[in-house]
């Protein structure tokens, strides 16, 4: 099939080359004239593990070209919408300017029959506002097709997803032919294009517009649950005395609730979870859903919440105070496996860092450049060698792989003090004692055996039970 893929972020550039890898003809389009050179060139404008190779490899085929024209989309039988939807700077639900502005640009374009299907993260009724810009052109259907790609796994997860969404008009009703049960219009056209995936027994799920516009949001939405649900047990674990890296695991082993997402640290960033949090409590006020706008603020709450909580350790473990310490910061990235900054937690935490005082310096394997760019008033080293040297505070801020297997004979080696804060509950804790470093984490009370503002046992129960002991039994 000829395809065209409208946007070439993070979510266009993978789709499109991961398209023209399964066999199809693919033209990427995007107004950044420099993005489009680069892509073009073979390269990828951002850090994503196994795309470099797909775009050479659709570049040598000559199944894959960028261009910076509407006009290169004609003849397309499928176009992909994958322009951005940022959360708005005057709230927080989405904006969708960009959205539209690519579908009115794409609309001369269009083939007679040709399809349309959105990608991007929407909120519900979208599609609704995108009909009646495709209005003029009955003979163009629109179907939805959310993605469900994780920074540093999107190659993966395009090649190799969990499940393929549509949602089409009418919904599953409508998809299928009543008398032979074939798929028909938008249904018919996406299984062309992901005939590969479905062979391979990938499951699909046909269902209707609001549902496919609500799914992205929702599966983020959980997932943001699961991480603040576990860092607000953390913040208890550090009042208790418990440790939340075995309250976890124990949590974990309940099939019901799964091991993944469910470790304490720092919290999320990046461009979907708070954003996607965000915009879902817009439209839960907006249709008067109150319980569910509540719980996200909450989730959003706990999640900056971790970053107050590591400024305030970190200014604990240098005796109360950070201004005029040296402190080193591991990672910029808001995740490992991506250069990708935006929002990240560990940024956040260097910067106001900084601005208590604090001599900073940020090491990160990709972002640096990034990070540079957006945090002039901080200091950035490539080299974590020469990050760590004179440190007298560690704070270990994105998991990437080379900061958890860090030798903490060689780090002693360099710092000033042997301090560290893993704020990712990441690191061999005793190991690094060994080697005489004071360790903190956030919920594990590491190296101390108990928690930071943890009563007597007797205080304690005291405080749960105001009942004489006598009425109760107390299992030590």
């Amino acid at each position: 099939m000829k395809i065209s893929v409208i946007g070439c972020g993070y979510l266009g550039a993978v789709h499109a080359a991961t398209l023209a890898s399964m066999g199809h003809t693919v033209v990427g389009i995007d107004v950044d004239a420099a993005k489009v050179e680069q892509l073009s060139r073979g390269v990828a404008p951002f850090f994503e593990p196994g795309l470099d190779e797909l775009l050479r490899d659709g570049k040598t085929t000559g199944r894959l070209k960028f261009s910076t024209d509407f006009a290169a989309a004609a003849g397309a039988q499928v176009h992909f919408l994958c322009v951005g939807t940022p959360q708005s700077k005057t709230s927080d639900g989405a904006d969708l300017t960009f959205l539209v502005a690519a579908t009115e640009a794409l609309l001369p374009h269009l083939a007679r029959g040709a399809v349309v299907v959105g990608k991007s993260t929407v909120p519900v009724g979208t599609v609704d506002m995108l009909r009646e810009v495709l209005a003029v052109r009955p003979d163009v259907q629109l179907g939805w097709n959310p993605e469900f790609l994780r920074q540093g796994a999107a190659v993966k997860d395009t090649l190799v997803p969990d499940r393929l969404v549509y949602g089409v008009q009418g919904g599953r009703a409508s998809a299928f032919n009543p008398g032979t049960g074939a798929p028909r219009g938008v249904t018919a056209a996406l299984d062309a294009v992901y005939e590969p995936l479905l062979n391979a027994g990938i499951p699909r799920l046909v269902c209707n517009f609001a549902t496919a516009e609500l799914i992205k949001s929702a599966a983020n939405a959980y997932l943001a649950t699961k991480v603040s649900f576990i860092n607000a047990i953390a913040e208890l674990c550090d009042a208790s005395g418990a440790d939340v890296a075995e309250l976890s695991e124990a949590m974990g082993m309940d099939p019901r609730i799964g091991s993944r997402y469910l470790h304490a640290g720092l919290g999320f960033g990046g461009g979907c979870l708070p954003k996607d949090i965000r915009s879902l409590s817009s439209q839960a006020a907006l249709l008067g859903v109150d319980p569910v706008n509540d719980w996200m603020g909450v989730v959003d709450m706990i999640n900056v919440r971790q970053r107050t909580r590591t400024v305030d350790l970190a200014a604990d473990m240098c005796g109360g105070a950070v201004s005029g310490r040296a402190i080193t910061v591991l990672g910029a990235a808001f995740k490992p496996e991506t250069d990708d900054i935006r929002d990240s937690p560990a940024l956040d935490v260097a910067a106001r860092l900084a601005a208590a005082g604090a001599h900073v310096t940020v090491t990160d394997p990709k972002a640096v450049n990034n990070a540079w760019l957006r945090y002039p008033q901080l200091r950035f080293e490539a080299s974590t060698t020469r990050a760590l040297d004179g440190a007298e505070l560690v704070l270990l801020l994105t998991e990437w792989d080379e900061y958890r297997q860090l030798s903490p004979a060689v780090a002693g080696g360099l710092v000033r003090r042997r301090m560290v804060l893993d704020a990712r509950n990441v690191l061999d804790a005793a190991a690094w004692q060994a080697e005489g470093w004071a360790v903190r984490g956030l919920g594990t009370n590491a190296g101390s055996g108990t928690g930071a503002h943890a009563a007597s046992g007797a205080d304690f129960r005291g405080k749960i039970s105001p009942e004489p002991q006598k009425e109760r039994i107390f299992v030590p």
